[in-house]
């Protein structure tokens, strides 16, 4: 081989290793857009006008900002990309509902669920691959903690999906606990209700915990989306077979902590309460509800549990679900039976993101 051959190669080899991934412009703010035009030697205002067709006109390429320059275009292009991309798979259960599986950037798998009903369309979205908190019911967490999403990655999701126009409100009720990827929750959150971003009321947007108690006092305080708490049990020592993280912040604590925020008016706390037979579906569970939860001006959802692989649950029955709606909303509790959605589709969160998971492996 000559030595200019070699040296090509060479060449060849130092252009791969510093090849860079670009930087996605959606899970920025208006500041951000703009610091990034000032940067690269265009008016600030080109920001604004950068986040008009990131989340106005939702676009997909640099390209397509016609009111830019082509050689700011160019600049942009060099360094940055819109940061979308659509669903890899979906799956349709004959009640209307879709799961989405989108692939992130280092190639693991989230999920997004599209609910259909007469008054509203609802989507709930992830925050995290995997989690951490390892619930004993929950398939999500049986894939462990992988990262957490992006801001980018959780705004895709809610701009890529075919329904994407037609929502009219948001859950972070998927993969992940949210609270958990604060910082990038609470960016995702600015740009869906701020007037540069989707101009969404808070009102319609309600964020999953399981009561991580400094960082839901963070939430409550910065925003004004609504709150619900996963509880599944009154009783702390049940709690914890159920959630460790019972241990880090006890149910007791979460309630001390909610009974400091008004939630009288249009902000909303609810509790999540997943019905297992025998285990927390007594009376002496629904008497120690009503007593716990005294003074909290809430709500308490009902959900049946969907099978998930290892974990010995069964759901209750419809007799005993009605059993505990009627005896906590004849106590002054409203409370509801959450309908059952996508039972056909791998209904449990974090199933069809696992199954993805271990046909990739395998191939």
């Amino acid at each position: 081989m000559s030595r200019s051959v070699e040296k090509k190669s060479a060449s060849i080899k130092r252009t791969d290793k510093v090849k860079m991934t670009k930087i996605a412009l959606i899970g920025k703010t208006v500041d951000e857009l703009k610091a990034v035009a000032t940067e690269l030697n265009m008016p600030s205002f080109t920001g604004k006008q950068i986040a008009d067709w990131l989340y106005k006109k939702r676009i997909f390429s640099i390209d397509e900002m016609s009111n830019i320059s082509a050689g700011n275009r160019q600049k942009l292009n060099e360094l940055y990309e819109v940061g979308r991309a659509l669903p890899s798979h979906t799956a349709e259960s004959v009640d209307g509902t879709k799961k989405y599986l989108f692939k992130t950037v280092d190639n693991n798998f989230i999920e997004s669920v599209y609910i259909p009903e007469d008054d509203r369309n609802t989507l709930c979205v992830s925050s995290q691959v995997g989690c951490k908190m390892n619930c004993l019911f929950c398939m999500t967490g049986k894939q462990g903690f992988g990262a957490h999403l992006t801001a980018a990655e959780i705004l895709n999701q809610i701009l890529s999906i075919p329904e994407a126009e037609k929502l009219t409100n948001l859950v972070f009720m998927g993969m992940g606990e949210p609270l958990d990827n604060l910082p990038n929750l609470l960016r995702a959150l600015e740009i869906l209700t701020a007037d540069y971003g989707y101009g969404w009321s808070p009102r319609r947007i309600t964020v999953s915990t399981i009561g991580v108690i400094p960082k839901m006092k963070i939430f409550l305080e910065t925003t004004n989306c609504h709150l619900a708490v996963s509880l599944h049990s009154p009783f702390a020592e049940e709690r914890l077979k159920l959630m460790p993280i019972q241990k880090a912040y006890p149910a007791e604590e979460i309630l001390k902590e909610l009974r400091k925020h008004d939630f009288s008016h249009q902000r909303r706390v609810s509790f999540e309460y997943i019905m297992f037979d025998g285990l927390n579906d007594s009376l002496r569970h629904a008497v120690e509800m009503v007593r716990i939860l005294k003074g909290i001006d809430c709500r308490v959802n009902l959900i049946r549990f969907h099978a998930i692989p290892g974990a010995d649950l069964k759901t209750s029955n419809e007799e005993k679900m009605i059993f505990f709606r009627d005896y906590l909303t004849n106590n002054g509790i409203t409370t509801t039976i959450r309908k059952s959605r996508g039972e056909d589709i791998f209904a449990a969160c974090g199933m069809l993101s696992t199954m993805e998971k271990q046909k990739s492996k395998v191939e």
